[in-house]
């Protein structure tokens, strides 16, 4: 049976904080509580040395109908709880190998990557959410160890659980997580067009494909061709799911 220290890597153990270090931290939570306040995806701080949640915002769908303070209360235990069976060994699985390849990146670069991945929640009503989680270093310590780190949960654009990524801070190119065959690999970027862009920032605020035709001054034939040509090169089929998509891969 999975226990809460089975999420945090003794390769990632922080026992001590320096002044200076704790000195990175200083007001850094208004900051946080500010951008939860204008989101409507559900933010995590976790503190790996308490190993547990320093902050939770609020928000009823991504917090299995708890509050915030009673999920930061719970810690670790919520996903416990909360997270399908299956979906528990993934996320055990996902730390391993995240903290395997961070111990691969030079100690000035770690700050700059970010995780993405998903899994299913449950709900008290028994419930499946697939759910996407983003999580990136806060603050590290002298020693190049996490001791704070941000995530953000939102509805997943996916059809399954996995697809683990990792990013880093001005490189379009992601490393993707083969597990069939255990190994990080690199995917083909994915470019979309200007009109691809134009077409999803338009359905965005809610226009249908005769409103896109007539801002883009095209005719509602090419409008149709052009989402097609989009949710090929997504592999989504509806434009809910590419906009979900494009968000969640930072492509718009």
């Amino acid at each position: 049976m999975p226990k809460v220290d089975d999420f945090f890597s003794f390769k990632n153990t922080v026992t001590e904080i320096s002044k200076e270090e704790l000195l990175q931290t200083s007001y850094y939570l208004k900051s946080i509580e500010a951008f939860s306040r204008l989101s409507d995806s559900c933010v995590f701080v976790t503190d790996y040395m308490k190993k547990g949640f320093e902050y939770v915002s609020n928000h009823p769908l991504f917090l299995c109908g708890h509050t915030a303070d009673e999920v930061k209360e719970m810690g670790y235990d919520f996903y416990l709880k909360y997270v399908t069976e299956k979906d528990l060994q993934l996320l055990l699985k996902i730390q391993k190998i995240a903290f395997d390849f961070y111990e691969t990146i030079p100690m000035a670069e770690r700050i700059e990557y970010s995780i993405s991945y998903d899994f299913y929640l449950k709900t008290k009503e028994g419930k499946k959410i697939l759910v996407n989680r983003k999580l990136t270093p806060l603050f590290l310590t002298n020693s190049g160890k996490i001791w704070k780190a941000v995530a953000i949960i939102s509805l997943s654009s996916a059809n399954k659980s996995g697809n683990i990524k990792i990013y880093k801070k001005g490189n379009q190119k992601v490393l993707e997580y083969n597990e069939e065959k255990d190994f990080w690999e690199t995917p083909e970027v994915i470019k979309l067009s200007d009109r691809e862009r134009e077409i999803i920032h338009l359905s965005i605020r809610g226009f249908k494909v005769d409103e896109i035709a007539d801002e883009l001054s095209v005719s509602p034939n090419t409008v149709k061709f052009h989402r097609k040509r989009l949710f090929e090169k997504l592999e989504v089929s509806t434009i809910t799911e590419a906009i979900s998509f494009a968000k969640n891969n930072s492509l718009i």
